[in-house]
């Protein structure tokens, strides 16, 4: 099974380009509805991409919004991946960090039962 030159899946495409760890995973989201084509939602994995087209698709916590700049012959190592992509995404920066305790670190003894203290009397 080869493609037409200059055309190849999505889902193939996805994962050659190591958005996702396994086509099948790929294909998944495309079925889901979570990719976009140039604006338009896609369900089918078999539809065909090329270069100059425009993705959108959610990967963690960000949205992914890439060019497709070249097609892949394999899945290669992650350099040769990054070459078949032009990533147009927003960097979110503004993610809050995640929540600490006041106090630096982890807290200690003392201060995890001030807080079951707290907690328990929260409860009643």
């Amino acid at each position: 099974m080869s493609e037409p030159a200059g055309r190849i899946r999505i889902d193939k495409w996805l994962w050659q380009a190591r958005f996702y760890k396994s086509r099948s995973l790929s294909a998944k989201q495309v079925t889901a509805g979570h990719v976009r084509l140039n604006g338009n939602r896609v369900q089918k994995p078999a539809q065909m991409v090329t270069p100059g087209d425009v993705l959108t698709f959610p990967q963690g916590r960000q949205v992914r919004v890439v060019r497709i700049e070249a097609i892949g012959s394999r899945r290669g190592p992650a350099p040769e991946a990054q070459a078949l992509y032009f990533d147009m995404s927003e960097t979110q920066d503004d993610v809050p960090p995640n929540p600490r305790f006041e106090g630096k670190g982890r807290p200690g003894k003392k201060e995890r039962r001030e807080l079951d203290l707290s907690r328990r009397r929260d409860v009643y």
